[in-house]
C-alpha cells in the first residue's frame, strides 16, 4: 500500500495491478489503483505540506533536496536494479539515467535561489521614481504524469524543479513503472520526516485522469501526443496550466566532413540504446551523398555486437503494444522500396526486437513520418546540407536531434526547427542541468531542467515601491493638462524617433 492512500493498511478490498519484467513476464510488484477519492485526499494533503515547504527558505530547501541527492546516490545499485527489473532495461543504462537526475536535483536545488528570488530591474524614466523588483513564487501542487522509458530522469525533470522552486508534489508513474515512481517518494518523505510533500499515486488511466482533474496548480506530462491532448483537455475543466513533452521523431544530420567512425557510433547509440525507447533518440539519418556509403558500412559494422536478449547490451520493449507498431512501421519501409542493412521484418519478436537498419527509405513511409520508439534506423543520403535541414523539418514534430561536421555544425543546428540539438555528440543537452528541455510543434510546449525549468513551476510577482514624489503625478485625477501636455513631450522625446512616415 502506498502512502496516497487513506488507509494503509486496508489493502485487501482495494483494485490492484502488477508491474511485470517485460524480459520474461515476471511479476515485478503488486500496487493499489488509487481512485478519483484519493487522489484528491493526496492532492489536499499536498496543499497542507506546501504551506511548510513553501515557508522554508531557499537554503532550507535545498538542504533537503541535497539530502535526498545523497540518499539517492548511496543507494543507486537498489534503484538502478529496480528500474532494470521495470523496464527490461540493462542496469548499467539504468544507473546511467539516475547519475543524470541526481545532478540535476544538485543543479536546481542549488540555484533556485539565485534565479527565482528577488532581484531589482529598471524603472524606466517614466517610472524613475519607483524601485522594481520581480521575484518568482511558488504555485502550491504540482501534479507529474510521468513515463516509463526513463522513469527516474524525466519525471525528476519536473519533481526535482518543482520542490526546488517550493511546490509540493503529486506524482502518477506510469503503470509499466510504479515502483521506480514508489522508491522516488519514499525516500524523500524519508528525508523530510514523513510530510507528503512528495508524494505518488499508482494506478491506470483513471488515475492519471483523476490527477489532472484534481486541485493541482499545473500538471507536467510526458507520454504520447495522443494522451498529451486528453491531459489538456481534462486539464481545462479547471484552467489548471501543463508541459507537455510528448515525444519526437528526431534526426541526425551528418555533414561531408564529420567524423563518420564518431558519427556512426553516436547514430547507432541514439537509435539503438533503451531497445530504441527514447524521445530524444535517434530514428532518423541525414548523410551527405558523399560519405554515405562509408557511413552505412561503417554502422553496419560497429552494429554487428549489437543483440536484443537477455543480459544484452539491448533490452526487451517495454509496453507490449508498441512491438505491433514497430514491425507495422519496418513493413511499411520495406514494402514501399526501402533497403535492410540489418534487421528486417523477421527482427520483431515476442519481447525483443532485434537492431533495424534501413536505408533509402522513402520520405512518406511510417518510418519516417511517425514516431517508432524502437531500436531502428532510417539512414538516407542527402545532396547537400540544405537538403538535409529541410527534410529535418518536414515533420510535425520538434524535439531534439543531432549534427555531426567538423566546420558548420553550429550553423546547421541552428537552422533545426527543435528544443534541442546536439553537436558532434547525441543527446548532451539533456545532461547539461543548466540548459532548458522541451519541444516545439507535436513534441509539446514549456521547459524542464535549467533556469526555465525553475521557472515554469512559479508564477513572477512584480513589486514597485515609490522612492519619492513623482516629477508628474499622472494616477490621478488631479492630474491637469500641463501635466498631459508634459507627458507627451516626455514620450515624444523618449520614443518618437527622427524618422517620420510618408
Amino acid at each position: 500500500m502506498t502512502a496516497t492512500l487513506d488507509n494503509p493498511t486496508a489493502t485487501e478490498s482495494k483494485p490492484t495491478f502488477e508491474s511485470l519484467n517485460p524480459a520474461n513476464g515476471d511479476v515485478v510488484g503488486v500496487h493499489p489503483i488509487a481512485s478519483k477519492a484519493e487522489v484528491d485526499a493526496a492532492v489536499a494533503r499536498a496543499h497542507d505540506a506546501a504551506e511548510w515547504w513553501g515557508g522554508l527558505s531557499f537554503k532550507e530547501r535545498e538542504e533537503y533536496l541535497l539530502t535526498w541527492r545523497s540518499v539517492m546516490t548511496r543507494r543507486i545499485a537498489q534503484l538502478a536494479q529496480l528500474s532494470s527489473l521495470e523496464t527490461g532495461k540493462p542496469t548499467g543504462d539504468a544507473q546511467l539515467e539516475i547519475v543524470m537526475a541526481i545532478d540535476h536535483i544538485a543543479w536546481a536545488a542549488k540555484h533556485a535561489k539565485k534565479i527565482l528570488g528577488p532581484q531589482k530591474v529598471k524603472s524606466g524614466l517614466l517610472m524613475a521614481n519607483q524601485a522594481s523588483t520581480v521575484e518568482y513564487k511558488s504555485l502550491g501542487v504540482v501534479g507529474v504524469i510521468g513515463p516509463w522509458n526513463y522513469p527516474v530522469f524525466t519525471p525528476v525533470g519536473s519533481i526535482g524543479y518543482a520542490l526546488a522552486a517550493g511546490n509540493a508534489v503529486v506524482f502518477k508513474p506510469s503503470e509499466y513503472t510504479p515502483g521506480v515512481g514508489q522508491w522516488l517518494a519514499d525516500t524523500f518523505t524519508e528525508v523530510v520526516g514523513g510530510r507528503p510533500v512528495f508524494q505518488v499515486v499508482t494506478g491506470l488511466g483513471e488515475t492519471g485522469n483523476a490527477l489532472c482533474t484534481s486541485a493541482v496548480n499545473k500538471l507536467a506530462f510526458t507520454g504520447s501526443g495522443a494522451t498529451g491532448k486528453k491531459v489538456m483537455a481534462a486539464c481545462a475543466q479547471n484552467l489548471t496550466p501543463v508541459i507537455i513533452e510528448a515525444g519526437g521523431k528526431d534526426s541526425m544530420i551528418i555533414d561531408q566532413d564529420a567524423d563518420i567512425t564518431k558519427a556512426a557510433e553516436a547514430a547507432l547509440w541514439g537509435g539503438m540504446s533503451n531497445a530504441g525507447q527514447t524521445c530524444i533518440g535517434t530514428e532518423r539519418v541525414y548523410v551527405h551523398e558523399k560519405v554515405f556509403d562509408k557511413f552505412v558500412a561503417e554502422i553496419a559494422e560497429q552494429a554487428k555486437v549489437l543483440k536484443a536478449e537477455p543480459g544484452g547490451l539491448i533490452g526487451p520493449i517495454t509496453m507490449p503494444s508498441q512491438i505491433g507498431i514497430i514491425k507495422s512501421h519496418i513493413d511499411d519501409a520495406i514494402a514501399k522500396g526501402a533497403t535492410v542493412v540489418t534487421g528486417g521484418s523477421d527482427a520483431v519478436g515476442e519481447r525483443f526486437v532485434q537492431p533495424t537498419i534501413l536505408t533509402n527509405v522513402p520520405e512518406n513511409s511510417t518510418e519516417i513520418t511517425e514516431e517508432t520508439f524502437g531500436p531502428t534506423l532510417a539512414i538516407n543520403p542527402v545532396k547537400s546540407m540544405d537538403e538535409a535541414i529541410e527534410l529535418t523539418n518536414a515533420t510535425k514534430y520538434g524535439l531534439a536531434g543531432a549534427v555531426f561536421a567538423k566546420k558548420n555544425g553550429v550553423d546547421i543546428a541552428r537552422r533545426v526547427r527543435s528544443g534541442m540539438t546536439s553537436v558532434n555528440s547525441v543527446v548532451a543537452f539533456a545532461g547539461v542541468p543548466s540548459l532548458p528541455f522541451g519541444g516545439v510543434g507535436d513534441s509539446g510546449f514549456g521547459r524542464i531542467h535549467g533556469p526555465d525549468g525553475l521557472k515554469e513551476f512559479t508564477y513572477a510577482k512584480a513589486i514597485t515601491r515609490q522612492k519619492f514624489k513623482p516629477l508628474m503625478m499622472l494616477t490621478s485625477f488631479a492630474r491637469d493638462a500641463k501635466t498631459d501636455d508634459k507627458a507627451a513631450k516626455l514620450i515624444t522625446m523618449m520614443h518618437g524617433g527622427k524618422k517620420t512616415l510618408k
